[in-house]
This record gives C-alpha cells, sequence and structure tokens, in this order.
C-alpha cells in the first residue's frame, strides 16, 4: 500500500498568462502557493487482474481502455500500468469545481503513486511535465499549466513561462513574521456553488489575442506582487489583488456573477482589502486579504458562506506511506 499526498493551491496572480496560447507568444507568470488541504491517493496491487478505482464511484474492469476516471486512465498509460492495480483518491474539500487546482492535484498525486509504486523516485520537475501532458496534451483541457506545478513543487512561488516553452521557478522566501501575516491575513469562503471550469476555461482559451492588453497589466501585477512580497510589504498584496480581480473578470463571462459580485462588495464593505474568486471562476471558493482586527465583521457579512481556514504549505506532492511485502 502506498498513500501520496499532494496539495491544493491558491493562486494569487498572473492565473491567464500560463496559458500556452498566451506565454509562448508573450511569456507569463504566476504568483501561486500550496496550501495545507489536500488530495490523498491511494495504491495497491491486486492478486488477480482486474483494475479498480475508487472514487465518488467505484470502477472495476479488466483494461486500462476501459476507465471512465480520465485522469487516472491517461496516468496508468504513461506510466505502463495495465492491469492488477487498486487506486482510489480522497479530498479534504469537494473534488470538482472548487477553484483550489484538484484537477491537476489529482493528477500529480496518482502519477506520484504509480512511479512509486514503479519502485522509480521521481522529480517534481517530472511529475508537473506528465501531468501537463495528461490534461493538456492527451485530454485536450482548455487549462493552463499552473496548477500542475505548484501540486508537485509546493511552497509559495513565483513562475514564469517562457517563450520557449520552459519553466522557471522560484521560491519566495519570508521572513518568519511576514509569513504569519500573510497567513493571517488571508481567508477563504466557499460560495456553495461548483461548477465546470471548462466552459469558462474554453471562452478564456478563445478570448487570448483580444484581450492581450487585459493579461499584459495581470501579468505586471504578478511582478510587482513579487516585488512587494521580497520587499516584506505585505498588505500590499490586498491592493493588488483587488485590482487584479477587477481584471480577471474581463477575460471571459461568468467569471463572476451576481452572487459572487455582492459577497465581494459586502466583503469590501466589512474591511477586506482586496480579493478574487479561486480559479477560474463562477463558484468555489472565494480568498479576501483582511487585517485581524476586521476579520469578524468580514465573517458577519459573508454569514451565508462556510469558511474554510487555512495555512501556506512548504511540501510538495510527496509518499506519506509505503508499505510493500
Amino acid at each position: 500500500m502506498i498513500v501520496i499526498q499532494t496539495p491544493l493551491r491558491i493562486s494569487f496572480f498572473g492565473g491567464g498568462t500560463d496559458f500556452p496560447g498566451y506565454f509562448l507568444e508573450n511569456g507569463g507568470c504566476v504568483l501561486s502557493s500550496a496550501i495545507d488541504k489536500y488530495i490523498f491517493v491511494t495504491i495497491k496491487k491486486r492478486f488477480d487482474k482486474k483494475l479498480r478505482v475508487g472514487y465518488t464511484r467505484t470502477e472495476m474492469v479488466d483494461d486500462v481502455s476501459e476507465i471512465d476516471h480520465e485522469l487516472i486512465r491517461e496516468s496508468m498509460k504513461i506510466t505502463g500500468i495495465r492491469d492488477g492495480v487498486e487506486i482510489t483518491t480522497m479530498g479534504d474539500i469537494p473534488s470538482e469545481g472548487s477553484g483550489l487546482g484538484s484537477s491537476s492535484t489529482v493528477t500529480v498525486g496518482a502519477l506520484h503513486s504509480m512511479h512509486t509504486l514503479h519502485g522509480e523516485m521521481v522529480s517534481s520537475e517530472c511529475l508537473a511535465r506528465q501531468a501537463c501532458e495528461v490534461e493538456i496534451d492527451r485530454l485536450g483541457k482548455p487549462i493552463g499549466i499552473q496548477d500542475q506545478y505548484i501540486a508537485a513543487f509546493g511552497g509559495l512561488r513565483f513562475r514564469e513561462f517562457g517563450t520557449n516553452g520552459e519553466v522557471h521557478t522560484e521560491k519566495i522566501e519570508l521572513s518568519s513574521d511576514n509569513r504569519r501575516r500573510l497567513e493571517e491575513n488571508l481567508l477563504l469562503f466557499y460560495t456553495g456553488t461548483t461548477r465546470r471550469a471548462d466552459t469558462i476555461l474554453t471562452e478564456q482559451k478563445h478570448n487570448i489575442q483580444d484581450r492581450k492588453a487585459v493579461l499584459n497589466q495581470m501579468k505586471q501585477i504578478a511582478y510587482d506582487a513579487r516585488a512587494q512580497l521580497l520587499a516584506g510589504k505585505v498588505d500590499a498584496i490586498g491592493e493588488l489583488l483587488d485590482v487584479s480581480w477587477q481584471l480577471k473578470k474581463q477575460l471571459a463571462s461568468n467569471i463572476s456573477n451576481s452572487t459572487i459580485d455582492e459577497a465581494y462588495e459586502n466583503a469590501k464593505a466589512a474591511g477586506a482589502i482586496g480579493g478574487k474568486v479561486t480559479g477560474a471562476g463562477g463558484g468555489g471558493f472565494l480568498l479576501f486579504y483582511c487585517h485581524p482586527v476586521h476579520q469578524d465583521k468580514l465573517r458577519a457579512a459573508l454569514h451565508g458562506l462556510s469558511e474554510l481556514p487555512f495555512r501556506l504549505e512548504a511540501n510538495g506532492s510527496k509518499v506519506i506511506f509505503n508499505y510493500s511485502r
């Protein structure tokens, strides 16, 4: 039995510039962090040749091609697993439509589990690239490449995407006081609505050329946020989140809606400096930057939404249990 723990993430700035359709022409960058909420993938050998996959439903099949769970199926194909395996996934939050990068987290965790079953130690870079291959190249998902990397590497990181396709990763080192301040000032609230991101992301992907000026601004804000954090000016993150959110809403329709807009305005009136919808938008989680003195008022203003307490996570995907006999 092997158990893999892979973190979910919050993306602060630059989302959208990680689409190949943008960064291969213009270069892109993203500031994001893993958080201490996870998806766990377990894998073990079976005594027979069948394949069993357990998630919100259970599949028992004889051939890899028969597996409906496309992320697991394509991960098995890449790693050469054909039969005699049982694999399950379990998460700390709703498995789809959360905006916390769950699909890529599942993919990275599944790949990690399968390589470990083979006795292979693979790098975070390899896991991220293979996850991109599964989701983008094989399955044609209309997504960027930030989620796969943050799930594999973990930490608070600034990542640049080059016009040559290369990815450069920088770990953002904060003092213990600034890290504590950042964590204390960030809050997540669940809208109660999950959504399939594909529709929003497909429109966003098709809009890249028309929204290039907006994406350029969002990219610059990500660079600004990195500079502010490195200078110890943590509160600038709240202000930049507010500016970036107004830009993000222009990338596609349905990124926001009347419910999200009302919650955002209520949060601002209660003392939040800035915020955003995590992920593609349309539902999932709302992230806010708010000083502790105003947080009780913020919670009261968002009384209909469930808060998800969290901390930033230093580690990426890792093996937490490996027993074989």
